[in-house]
């Protein structure tokens, strides 16, 4: 892993930091069954995650394709939830270096 990141990756793994991605990806969808199933084992998952992210053994899971109507037809690529967990938490570390870097 290049040593840019190395000052990075503590923040990305923080159990608070994976909480609050959990947070972010689950607004608006909590009537998802994958979401509740994600939730009624929040405290497993996200320790799952965060040991997956701590030895580096995390890896993305397929996306899942299918069309929409609106209003033309589009295909729609959607990563799995606890994928999303990632990106969020991803997101709440970088995003700061991005919007002023």
């Amino acid at each position: 892993m290049p040593k840019v990141f190395d000052n990075l990756y503590p923040q990305l793994i923080d159990f608070g930091n994976l909480y609050l991605a959990w947070q972010r990806a689950a607004k608006g969808k909590r009537g998802n069954p994958s979401v509740a199933h994600f939730e009624l084992h929040l405290a497993e998952e996200l320790l799952q995650l965060q040991a997956e992210l701590s030895t580096q053994t995390w890896q993305p899971s397929a996306y899942q394709s299918f069309y929409i109507r609106d209003p033309k037809k589009r295909l729609i690529s959607a990563a799995p939830f606890r994928d999303r967990v990632v990106h969020h938490a991803l997101h709440n570390v970088t995003a700061m270096i991005y919007r002023f870097g």
